[in-house]
């Protein structure tokens, strides 16, 4: 196999990795599981438990569609809601009992749904709650131009990171769209993952054979991480992206992802490892 004992650093957050640390053993190579990111909540959950309060009352000031770009912002969001049992209980029959006769493009109530892409839709299925939903490509270019047609005069509440890109709301606004941003959690860098890369990157012998990236944030947060031990990520090292966004990211940090994945999944990335691996080996 390809990735046959070949040694992976894994940069998502602990709860994350998981599923990537899974396929990579099944395939023979030795998953490193080393944060270089971490879910914190945000300065305040106030913005979005009022966003949340009215997303739960039909009528004119509810919200036309809600948006998840991340299966984080979809946990937040379960937990800040089981808070309110009865707002739980009214979003959850009115979205999946009343998807018979619901036009997701007219009716403001109950709430259309809207994930970045399939992880994302099976997150919020596993809550309880239906995606109307997801965009060719799994990017926030993508999910807003499938928007953009529906978006005017649309109240839309966009669930999110504290530090997410304004590519979404910013291009939503512009076609009509009224848009409440709620944050649901910040990205924060575990400084406690230090010492693990002091001893990765200590000497060549230890050096992993490859570093998955799967999303910016594990891009900047590595490189700083490694700035403050005086480390710098070795050029033998293969850079492996999840795709397009994280691709740029590394390289506005002076580095050339070696590979990248053809679309913005776990699935897909390892594959595209396994390829890389098959034929340079």
């Amino acid at each position: 196999m390809p990735l046959q004992k070949k040694r992976i650093l894994i940069t998502r957050t602990r709860r994350q990795s998981s599923e990537l640390a899974a396929q990579l053993e099944a395939l023979g190579a030795i998953p490193i599981l080393i944060p270089t990111i971490e879910i914190v909540p945000p300065e305040t959950y106030a913005p979005l438990d009022a966003a949340l309060a009215q997303l739960g009352t039909p009528g004119g000031e509810s919200f036309d569609w809600l948006i998840f770009t991340s299966g984080n912002a979809v946990e937040i969001f379960n937990e800040r809601i089981n808070r309110v049992p009865h707002l739980r209980d009214s979003l959850i029959v009115a979205t999946v009992g009343n998807r018979a006769e619901h036009d997701p493009f007219v009716s403001a109530y109950p709430p259309s749904i809207a994930v970045i892409g399939p992880a994302t839709a099976r997150a919020v299925q596993g809550i309880g709650l239906q995606v109307d939903l997801i965009p060719p490509s799994y990017v926030a270019e993508s999910l807003a131009e499938s928007l953009a047609p529906q978006a005017p005069g649309k109240r839309i509440l966009l669930v999110r990171a504290a530090e997410a890109r304004d590519v979404l709301p910013e291009a939503l606004t512009r076609a009509g769209a009224i848009v409440t941003i709620a944050e649901a959690y910040r990205n924060r860098i575990p400084t406690e993952s230090i010492p693990a890369l002091q001893q990765l990157f200590a000497s060549p012998g230890n050096y992993p054979d490859a570093i998955t990236f799967t999303s910016a944030s594990t891009a900047r947060n590595l490189v700083t991480l490694l700035e403050v031990t005086n480390l710098a990520l070795p050029p033998t090292v293969t850079l492996a992206s999840i795709g397009p966004i994280t691709s740029e990211a590394l390289r506005d940090l002076g580095l050339t992802p070696t590979l990248e994945s053809p679309e913005p999944t776990i699935p897909a990335l390892v594959q595209t490892l396994e390829n890389f691996f098959a034929e340079n080996n």
